[in-house]
């Protein structure tokens, strides 16, 4: 993650999004909920088994319907969730619940998984970090698994899916001869896997704000400490309900899922977990960043006043002596001896020295 220089003024995200414009509308109401989008949406479309691969861009919506006794296993891809009557016409197709349909377009809910007998449905989130604006972005991904068929949308086009689609070009690994319970794991594989990219780099920042701390704390180290806390809650409340998500696959007893993917599931599980526990490393390590900040502004304060005091207190017996000698009365024997003012400055810079010297020996400066 690269470093910035402040994040003083940057616009902070909100952690509740609004989504009070629903309120009053009936279950199932299309809202879409989110950034807005001006991009056209993309629909593709890849038919596959063991020997052979269909790819295209179905237009219309109808020919995304699939063959109810074909053998094959069909991915159904969604570049974006804000054209509303498209996605009431898929959901037309396959029969998907109003609910489901309304969940897709809230692209601020949190991920789950259900069970609908027929499919199951599925949300997370996919990160991304923004290099220009030093943040972590969330992506809200859907999946629904069929028979045979998977649904996967996505908020706008990404890079995360495009390794499963080359897997599926070059028939390389298994994902050709497994069915369509595995493409879904696959496709929840590599939104798990962008999760690591952007720990990896949240790592590097924090090592950098600790090599910070220790050579030259300052204030915008410390809005960077508060930033990057604000982003762990982020991460948390991705990551979090995902567990529980993959969990609930790894125990369903579904004829949706084949028992040869539970191995992959548990596996994926794992992955989760790992996250998680890097997230709370992360977040421990940030509060001991800002207690050891605390402690950097602390110590360079004492450093200041112990300084300070020391040279107060040298100048305490040179001021008693000069205010002695600087009073105005008139039988001050000293005043007329033709040594007396060598004398006093000299006695000034013993009283100094050895001030100085005493200090010293006690290990004070």
């Amino acid at each position: 993650m690269p470093q910035k220089n402040s994040n003083r003024h940057a616009p902070r995200k909100k952690l509740l999004a609004k989504t009070s414009h629903k309120a009053g509308r009936s279950p199932g109401t299309l809202i879409h909920v989110g950034r807005p989008r001006e991009t056209p949406v993309v629909l593709q479309r890849m038919d596959y088994d063991a020997q052979a691969l269909t790819a295209l861009s179905p237009d219309p919506v109808d020919l995304c319907r699939p063959a109810p006794d074909a053998a094959s296993v069909h991915w159904l891809h969604l570049d974006g969730v804000h054209d509303l009557p498209l996605l009431e016409k898929i959901g037309d197709i396959f029969a998907l619940h109003p609910l489901v349909l309304e969940d897709i377009v809230n692209t601020e809910h949190r991920p789950k998984l259900e069970d609908f007998e027929d499919y199951l449905f599925m949300v997370l989130k996919m990160l991304h970090l923004e290099p220009e604006k030093d943040s972590i972005r969330t992506e809200q991904v859907c999946l629904v698994l069929t028979r045979n068929t998977v649904l996967s949308f996505v908020e706008k086009p990404g890079p995360v899916f495009e390794e499963v689609r080359e897997r599926l070009r070059n028939n390389k690994g298994r994902i050709r001869k497994r069915g369509a319970d595995y493409l879904a794991y696959a496709l929840l594989d590599a939104a798990v896997d962008s999760y690591f990219g952007v720990l990896e780099q949240i790592g590097d920042h924090i090592e950098q704000l600790e090599d910070e701390l220790v050579l030259h704390p300052a204030p915008e180290t410390l809005n960077k400490i508060h930033h990057l806390k604000r982003e762990m809650i982020l991460l948390r409340k991705a990551v979090w309900p995902l567990r529980e998500l993959i969990s609930g696959l790894q125990r369903m007893e579904s004829p949706l899922i084949a028992d040869s993917t539970g191995i992959f599931l548990r596996d994926l599980y794992d992955h989760t977990i790992q996250i998680l526990d890097t997230v709370e490393t992360f977040r421990d390590v940030l509060s001991g960043l800002l207690d050891l900040y605390l402690s950097s502004i602390s110590n360079r304060m004492n450093e200041v006043m112990k300084v300070l005091t020391i040279i107060a207190t040298i100048f305490i017996p040179l001021t008693f002596i000069a205010g002695i000698y600087g009073m105005n009365f008139e039988h001050m024997p000293e005043l007329h001896w033709r040594w007396s003012y060598p004398l006093l400055l000299l006695l000034m810079l013993c009283a100094s020295g050895g001030m100085f010297f005493f200090f010293r020996k006690k290990r004070w400066i």
